[in-house]
């Protein structure tokens, strides 16, 4: 708003500036001070409003853009377009969109919180409640690959397009790679995801891939975690695309991540990882790897939306500070460079998706 444009009023606000006044920020992640109804205006003004959305996007200020030396930090919420909802012991933790929404509103913003990794409906969501100003975009684009889907292998993709992408204005999009020696449907994942990265770098957007290599157990596909088939994993994906300018990749937490990290020069997030241990042990687990050469921060869902205890404000605090900031005016390096050589990636299991 200009100095000389008359102030906002009821009658004069846009149906997105309604909306965003009407849902307060989210005060508690305890069902007991929830209010059921207290999304229906968004449910309202994507009824009534569906070309909200774009101009939300259009107006929102930008992230300036990563940079060396200064980690980035992501929230991940892209696990519930696959039917993955279950966070531990609980099958149906991210069942309700109402508490996911509240919990990655208080992630978002925190100042130390770059940006987020969605789904289109979440993404969406979150652009008409003014959660993504100033912060990184980053869609997810290969949803297909449903746990426990007969052609699970065969992850095609069904979310966001380069394109529509860039017409948000957003930062990049992400691809779960899963390479499976025993599924024929592997070859077409490769090439489906060589497609998305040249479609993403002539958009001149990122591309972050996420690769694994996986196999078939019992019916169910899983993900070897053991350094050697990461170390597999990366030769693979990284060498997909006609460039590889703009490509990262987005890794798990595993032993001897120095060889990890040693096979790549890409721009590295690591990738939270199903919490299935301790979130203090975890982050343990982060702190060190954050201290190696090439690895550019944090993209993280249920470990900090769902933590121990249930206060995502402090488990989103405890993440940040593990953030190195090496430029001008930024924070000392918060890691320790000891090496991980042996240390298992506490919270890491096969399945990581």
């Amino acid at each position: 708003m200009s100095r000389t444009d008359p102030p906002r009023t009821s009658e004069t606000l846009t149906p997105v500036h309604q909306l965003r006044r009407e849902i307060s920020p989210p005060q508690s992640t305890s069902p007991d001070d929830e209010d059921p109804r207290r999304y229906e205006p968004l449910t309202r003004l994507r009824l009534e409003h569906p070309e909200s959305v774009a101009a939300a996007a259009q107006s929102r200020r930008r992230h300036p853009g990563p940079v060396h030396g200064r980690q980035s930090f992501i929230i991940a919420a892209d696990h519930a377009a696959r039917g993955a909802l279950a966070v531990k012991s609980d099958p149906q933790a991210m069942a309700d969109r109402r508490r996911l929404l509240d919990r990655l509103r208080i992630a978002l913003a925190h100042p130390k919180v770059d940006g987020v990794l969605a789904s289109p409906d979440v993404l969406d969501d979150l652009l008409l409640l003014g959660a993504l100003d100033g912060k990184l975009i980053f869609g997810s684009m290969n949803r297909a690959g449903l746990p426990g889907l007969v052609n699970e292998i065969d992850d095609r993709f069904t979310g966001h397009t380069a394109s529509a992408l860039s017409a948000l204005g957003a930062d990049g999009g992400k691809m779960l790679t899963r390479i499976a020696f025993d599924d024929a449907a592997t070859t077409s994942v490769l090439e489906s995801t060589a497609q998305a990265v040249d479609q993403l770098h002539a958009d001149g957007l990122i591309a972050m891939v996420e690769p694994f290599i996986s196999r078939t157990e019992a019916g169910r596909v899983v993900n070897d975690l053991s350094t050697e088939a990461v170390i597999q994993s990366v030769a693979i994906a990284q060498g997909l695309g006609a460039s590889s300018a703009r490509t990262w990749m987005k890794l798990p937490v595993v032993e001897d991540m120095e060889r990890v990290m040693a096979a790549t020069t890409l721009p590295t997030v690591l990738l939270g990882g199903d919490p299935s241990g301790r979130t203090d042990e975890v982050l343990e687990t982060w702190r060190r790897a954050l201290a190696l050469p090439g690895v550019q921060g944090l993209t993280v869902g249920r470990t900090l939306l769902y933590p121990d205890g249930g206060d995502v404000a402090a488990a989103v605090d405890a993440a940040a500070s593990l953030l190195n900031d090496s430029t001008p005016g930024g924070s000392p390096d918060a890691t320790d460079p000891a090496p991980t050589g042996g240390l298992a990636p506490a919270g890491a299991t096969k399945e990581d998706r």
